[in-house]
């Protein structure tokens, strides 16, 4: 058995996008991949082309009713770029994470501060989770905590 064959986890893919759906996520998803944020392209540098562990990656990628920013089919992988609208977002980013996680999905989530201020340490912790095969918590948002008062 070689390397790659180990890290695939092997689970059936639990959820489709309905055609219908995916007629309306469809031209956002494009539109969101014309115009990137500088912190989504500049990680998408680096996803692109199985640069990381030859894993494949797409970008602004349906899952069920969300468009997630990376996606790893093989590794059930999400990567998130946080910007300042999630700081306003928290309670639909909470549900998001739980429908993504519902699904089998492992999620990753980083700021944009972060992706710019140091991309290396983003592609160190995905390669970390490429390379993990047991299912694990995902990461919990870069916000968590924030707007909401201490009991």
């Amino acid at each position: 058995m070689d390397e790659k064959t180990v890290r695939i986890r092997d689970r059936a893919t639990p959820w489709r996008t309905s055609p219908k759906l995916w007629q309306k996520l469809k031209p956002l998803a494009r539109r969101m991949r014309r115009e990137p944020t500088p912190a989504e392209h500049r990680l998408w540098q680096r996803l692109r082309r199985k640069q990381i562990l030859g894993f494949r990656f797409r970008r602004q990628h349906a899952i069920d009713r969300f468009i997630v920013d990376f996606y790893c089919a093989e590794a059930h992988l999400v990567v998130e770029v946080d910007g300042p609208i999630h700081e306003y977002s928290l309670e639909r980013d909470t549900l998001r994470e739980q429908v993504l996680t519902s699904l089998g999905l492992h999620l990753l989530r980083f700021t944009n501060e972060k992706v710019l201020a140091s991309p290396d340490a983003v592609i160190d912790e995905i390669a970390v989770a490429l390379r993990d095969p047991i299912p694990h918590p995902h990461t919990p948002s870069p916000h968590a905590g924030r707007g909401q008062e201490e009991g």
